[in-house]
């Protein structure tokens, strides 16, 4: 069995040279105190010189190792994720599900929804809905080996293999946005058979790349803000898609233009206003600055950009093939306000088995990290009947 327990644990003269780094640390001017022209350049100051005087990264890295960390070869590359045992309730076995991450967060996303998930009934839960939690870091990022180009269709593959084969699960749920979404629904396309059930916060994006013929009122006014929403705020998919290598260079040498680059993401895509720190704390925020940083890979997590950016014709007839596999895999929708799209149940029922569909109050693009509970009881309640 190739499944070996890991710690993270970075190296002191990492920590030493980011210290030299933030200490020297050319700034943008503090002209202004808003996020209208990108990264606010007040808050960025406000954050690195927490960075530099307050986190304590041996501390946050010592919560991240409790839970339980490991590392398979799977197709000979080494693949990190956690894998937290559920608490058992009234002799019921937990259901295993696997929880797949995007850009531009990390495992980290799920931290806080991982305990909720394998011991409900210590947060306000039913003990019968626990789950045994996979949460693997995708290929390139954080302690994952980088894949080949390409790979990244083909996720869904090594994530069955370390399910099934690795981990003993027959039969497991699925959930996922962002990259995990996608991820999540090739899934369940290629291994049916195995996936009982797809939860997820998003309508992966690459669907409206073929637009129907026939859209209705409603798909048309999602089309057509996607449309607005890439020329408006989609540039950074454009250069980690064409020029992810020259980005990636700057971002790699400057520990606060990796912070500005990632964490204005976040303010422009959760439900915080003007205001981030309404949805995330700064340790949040540089918890997942640092698991880039002490990787070094920001380049690699751009792999999927790249990859989409460059799929030829032939790509794009096997992947819309795909769907006409596994289509019945019952299918959950977690829609949050504040996410980056709108899609109407409609739009997702072209593609997916939707069983249910929640239009949540409140929370964005990182829910499980925003809302946790509130993702929490959706997951619960739709892989209830699931459990027999």
């Amino acid at each position: 069995m190739s499944v070996q327990p890991f710690q993270i644990h970075v190296p002191d003269s990492t920590l030493e040279d980011l210290r030299g780094r933030l200490n020297a640390a050319r700034l943008p001017p503090d002209v202004a105190d808003d996020w209208s022209a990108g990264m606010n350049p007040a808050y960025l100051r406000r954050l690195v010189e927490h960075w530099r005087s307050a986190y304590d990264w041996r501390a946050r890295e010592a919560r991240m190792n409790r839970l339980a960390h490991f590392r398979a070869e799977i197709g000979g590359t080494l693949v990190h994720f956690i894998h937290e045992r559920g608490q058992r309730g009234h002799g019921d076995r937990p259901l295993p599900i696997v929880l797949t991450h995007g850009f531009p967060d990390s495992f980290v996303r799920f931290l806080k929804l991982v305990p909720l998930l394998t011991d409900p009934a210590a947060h306000g839960g039913d003990p019968r809905d626990a789950f045994d939690v996979v949460v693997p870091s995708l290929p390139g990022y954080a302690f994952s080996e980088a894949p080949r180009h390409g790979a990244t269709f083909d996720v869904g593959d090594p994530w069955h293999q370390l399910m099934s084969h690795e981990l003993g699960y027959d039969r497991y749920a699925a959930h996922g946005g962002d990259w995990g979404s996608g991820v999540t629904e090739r899934l369940a396309r290629s291994h049916s058979a195995s996936v009982i059930g797809v939860h997820l916060t998003d309508v992966p994006f690459w669907h409206a790349f073929q637009k129907p013929h026939d859209p209705t009122p409603a798909e048309q006014a999602y089309l057509k803000a996607n449309e607005q929403f890439t020329f408006q705020q989609g540039a950074y998919a454009m250069i980690q898609g064409t020029r992810p290598l020259t980005l990636a260079a700057g971002l790699d040498d400057s520990p606060a233009g990796l912070a500005a680059w990632l964490v204005e993401k976040f303010q422009r895509s959760s439900d915080c206003g003007d205001d981030l720190e309404r949805s995330f704390t700064r340790d949040e925020l540089l918890d997942n600055v640092m698991i880039y940083w002490a990787t070094e890979t920001i380049g690699s997590s751009f792999l999927p950009y790249f990859d989409v950016m460059h799929a030829g014709a032939p790509r794009w007839i096997l992947e819309k093939a795909k769907d006409l596999v596994g289509s019945k895999v019952p299918a959950a929708f977690a829609m949050f306000p504040r996410d980056l799209s709108h899609p109407p149940r409609e739009w997702a029922a072209r593609f997916f088995d939707v069983q249910r569909w929640t239009e949540m109050p409140r929370g964005g693009h990182f829910a499980a990290m925003e809302e946790p509970q509130l993702l929490a009881e959706d997951i619960r309640a739709f892989f209830r009947p699931f459990r027999q």
